[in-house]
C-alpha cells in the first residue's frame, strides 16, 4: 500500500522544498513517545538512505524507514487549514487509539 499525500499536502511540501532550495522529499516515520506509545516523525529529507522505502505521491517523494512502515502503511498525509490553525493531518488506518492531546497513537 505505502504512504500517500493529498494534493494539498504535496503542494505544501513542494513549495517548502522550493523555498528551502534543496531536498529530495519528505521523510516520514514513527518513534516511541507519548502516553499512547507512538508518535510521528516528519522532516524534509536532503538525501535518501540506502534502506529507505520510497513512495511517489503527486510528484513528491515520501521516504519511510522499513521499521516504521508497518505502523503507517496505508496512511494518507493531508495539509489542512482550520481557522487560524494549519498543519499536517495524519489519516492512518492502523491507529486503534490516540491520546487526548493528539501527540501519540497506538496500533
Amino acid at each position: 500500500m505505502g504512504v500517500t499525500l493529498t494534493e494539498n499536502a504535496a503542494k505544501h511540501v513542494q513549495n517548502f522544498l522550493t523555498k528551502r532550495g534543496k531536498g529530495v522529499g519528505l521523510r516520514l516515520g514513527v518513534r516511541t513517545s507519548g502516553c499512547s506509545g507512538m508518535a510521528y516523525k516528519l522532516e524534509f529529507a536532503d538525501a535518501a538512505e540506502d534502506a529507505d522505502l520510497q513512495f511517489n505521491s503527486h510528484g513528491v517523494t515520501v521516504l519511510v524507514d522499513p521499521q516504521s512502515l508497518p505502523y503507517i502503511d496505508g496512511m494518507e498525509l493531508d495539509y489542512t487549514r482550520e481557522g487560524l490553525n494549519e498543519g499536517f493531518k495524519f489519516n492512518n488506518p492502523n491507529v486503534k487509539d490516540a491520546c487526548g492531546c493528539g501527540e501519540s497513537f497506538k496500533v
